[in-house]
């Protein structure tokens, strides 16, 4: 499929602070997550020539929290699991980010999430700062009852690092409303009476019913379409009659493709960690939901769909192809594969630096995701506010204010591409180190 050059994906060839990353002792190995996200970002903060203070900062967090909790299991057996806290920056507000529990999760994992979620609160222009965590294990091994003790010896380690106005976690992958429920129950347990009242607002993307918010399980791929609806008037696109495909069918990658549906696009193509299918005629996105539900998560087998290989899911030609699953799924080899227009990243840091080079080679725009992953967080912060004022808000004002954040947040990007001349994944880390460099000259830093 021929690939037209796209001014939205411009090529990135600039060093990136490597006097920054040796002073501070990085690992050198280029394939290391945390190292691959620190180099975007500070090549993104000296293109605006942010101060060398700034990007020694932003270099490294300013907390890292390592535990090891054991937890009973069903057959009175115990197992000692890790878990970890990140605190980015908190430069602008509070820490805020996801807990995932996934047999993965490891402390340059965990670093460069927390990293990537203070550039998208910053973009976002939230009063937030970033953070992240997690518990090594598979859940998919776990009870109902082993997953709650865990979450909730987990909390209870964690103690005062988290708290309403210090570090607000929510959902990530493997974790989900209910996880989010335990830990605030808990929280509000053993902090006694000082936060009894406000105590739910230590997390977010809660059971509706126990505080959360109108539209938060959505939030993500409610974002990531917003984010789509600014940008794809600039590929010649939109979503009536565009087709598209999807890597990881959980929660982002489902409601995206459930809202792009409702607006006339068609889902031809999905790749899951159960298997790809595909159908040129177009699959039911709804549908497929109730199918992986029932199927342990996974499409693999959906009846209206051809099961196929996944080089021939990369192959199918659709307009956008939306990752979704984890980080670093598109490498080099992928990206050659790939035959679509443009990308747009539902989930963190999909590609790697060298899957970058051969998309920006091959002219596929990529809509990063620290505009277009941005909305699970705002929604989440929504929630904060609405829980800290005894508010309850309908979804049309979650939504409305979810497009404003989104639409300004664009604008931002597209603005400082055509200052810097530089991709839209520049653009991005720019625009947020932009914003916390302000607020560090009003501040200053302590002492």
């Amino acid at each position: 499929m021929p690939v037209s050059y796209s001014p939205l994906s411009l090529p990135n060839s600039r060093p990136a602070g490597p006097s920054v990353l040796d002073e501070l002792g990085f690992d050198p190995d280029p394939n290391n997550l945390y190292r691959q996200t620190a180099v975007q970002v500070l090549d993104a903060a000296d293109r605006v020539e942010a101060p060398r203070y700034l990007q020694l900062i932003l270099a490294q967090p300013k907390n890292e929290l390592m535990i090891h909790f054991p937890v009973r299991m069903d057959d009175g057996s115990y197992k000692l699991f890790k878990g970890y806290r990140v605190q980015h920056n908190n430069t602008l507000g509070p820490y805020k980010g996801g807990m995932r529990f996934h047999p993965h999760v490891g402390l340059d994992h965990v670093k460069a999430l927390a990293l990537l979620m203070t550039m998208k609160c910053a973009l976002a222009h939230l009063p937030l700062g970033g953070a992240k965590g997690g518990v090594q294990v598979n859940t998919r091994e776990l009870s109902p009852g082993e997953q709650m003790r865990l979450t909730r010896r987990f909390t209870s380690a964690l103690g005062d690092n988290i708290g309403p106005e210090h570090d607000i976690p929510a959902p990530d992958v493997g974790t989900n409303a209910t996880v989010m429920g335990w830990m605030a129950d808990t929280y509000m347990n053993i902090t006694g009476r000082a936060h009894r009242s406000s105590g739910n607002a230590v997390v977010t993307g809660k059971p509706l019913d126990f505080g959360g918010s109108q539209g938060r399980e959505k939030a993500t791929g409610q974002g990531l379409v917003y984010a789509l609806d600014e940008l794809l008037p600039e590929l010649g696109l939109e979503a009536a009659g565009m087709t598209f495909s999807v890597i990881g069918y959980g929660n982002v990658g489902s409601w995206a493709a459930r809202l792009l549906a409702a607006r006339g696009a068609k889902l031809t193509a999905v790749l899951d960690q159960s298997g790809a299918i595909r159908n040129p005629n177009g699959i039911d996105a709804e549908a497929l939901v109730g199918y992986a539900n029932s199927h342990n998560g996974g499409v693999s087998g959906y009846p209206d769909a051809e099961k196929i290989d996944e080089e021939s899911f990369y192959r199918t030609e659709v307009d956008l192809c939306i990752p979704a699953a984890l980080e670093q799924m598109i490498d080099k080899t992928k990206a050659g594969w790939l035959a679509c227009k443009a990308i747009a990243e539902g989930a963190n840091a999909p590609t790697t630096p060298e899957g970058d080079a051969e998309l920006s080679r091959r002219g596929v725009a990529v809509l990063p995701a620290v505009l277009c992953n941005c909305g699970g967080v705002t929604v989440s912060y929504f929630e904060w506010m609405q829980n800290r004022q005894a508010e309850t808000w309908p979804v049309d004002r979650v939504d409305s204010q979810l497009r404003r954040i989104i639409g300004e947040a664009s604008q931002r990007v597209r603005q400082m591409r055509e200052k810097l001349g530089c991709d839209l994944r520049t653009a991005a880390f720019a625009a947020a180190v932009e914003r916390i460099e302000h607020v560090y000259s009003i501040r200053g830093v302590f002492p």
